[in-house]
């Protein structure tokens, strides 16, 4: 590894610090930092990179601050596979379970190439208009179509490869990867589905029929659905940072992406530990 592609959140001073000094230390190991531009003005830094050219050439990426940072930063760098160093500054996250106490032995030992990494599934999401596809994106966590603040009830007719499964009226409705079903999945009372396993979550939204519930499919099927809808205030967004607005008619095909997110590993917690802490289990 000799490109160490450096995120962080430009609008926390801790990150920025941090992020200088671990500039620092790379360009003393002999190594070529690449540093997000955004994150290079901040820093006053000379290794400045462009996104793209992350995205095509980083062997490492580190991630300073929370589990947002990183799941935006998987979209980027997802197609290539390149490992992801997530270190934790704020609470606890699911996806950044690196300390910064730990986040030097844990370069160090990804530059040895003596570190695991935890594969993490991602989906393909594609946004289909009379029939031609106007968006295609990767996502982490997971797919929210949901209706406005205003807006009644919508339908979506949904299919699983090519069958029918249901025409569910709701505020929206969430679709997440295993990774994904600790975020709005796990709060619109879905599942917790261990990273590992293979498979796809159908989380309702506030169902108008309460026999809807969460189900759970492979993870190598297809999902298809159709805003029913008409006159409606509905919104397709994607691991909550990017969103679409939605007319009657659009089709939404969700699908397991063909590569996934590559995340190193902490050596001192387990993801059943990182549930106790951050889910305060066994506390009274």
């Amino acid at each position: 590894m000799k490109k160490i592609a450096i995120f962080a959140k430009v609008h926390d001073p801790r990150c920025v610090g941090i992020a200088e000094e671990l500039i620092e230390w790379l360009v003393a190991k002999g190594l070529s930092p690449m540093v997000e531009s955004h994150l290079a003005k901040h820093v006053g830094s000379a290794y400045s990179a462009e996104r793209q050219d992350i995205q095509e050439e980083a062997d490492l990426v580190v991630v300073l601050g929370g589990d947002g940072t990183l799941i935006s930063v998987a979209r980027l760098v997802g197609d290539r596979q390149v490992p992801i160093l997530g270190v934790n500054l704020g609470s606890l996250g699911f996806l950044t379970e690196i300390t910064l106490a730990e986040m030097y032995p844990a370069l160090e030992r990804c530059l040895k190439g003596d570190y695991e990494v935890s594969g993490r599934m991602m989906l393909r999401v594609s946004l289909h208009r009379e029939g031609e596809e106007i968006e295609g994106h990767q996502v982490l966590n997971d797919v929210v179509i949901n209706k406005g603040a205003l807006a009644r009830i919508i339908d979506l007719e949904t299919e699983v490869d090519g069958r029918y499964l249901s025409t569910f009226k709701a505020d929206g409705l969430i679709i997440s990867t295993p990774t994904g079903s600790t975020g709005y999945s796990l709060s619109a009372n879905g599942p917790i589905v261990h990273p590992q396993l293979d498979c796809l979550l159908m989380t309702p939204i506030c169902p108008h029929t309460l026999t809807n519930r969460p189900i759970v499919v492979a993870g190598d099927a297809l999902i298809s659905i159709t805003l029913q809808s008409v006159n409606e205030d509905v919104f397709l967004t994607l691991d909550g940072q990017v969103g679409f607005e939605l007319k009657h008619g659009d089709q939404i095909c969700i699908q397991r992406a063909e590569h996934q997110t590559r995340l190193v590993q902490s050596r001192s917690k387990d993801y059943f530990e990182v549930l106790r802490t951050k889910l305060k289990w066994g506390e009274r």
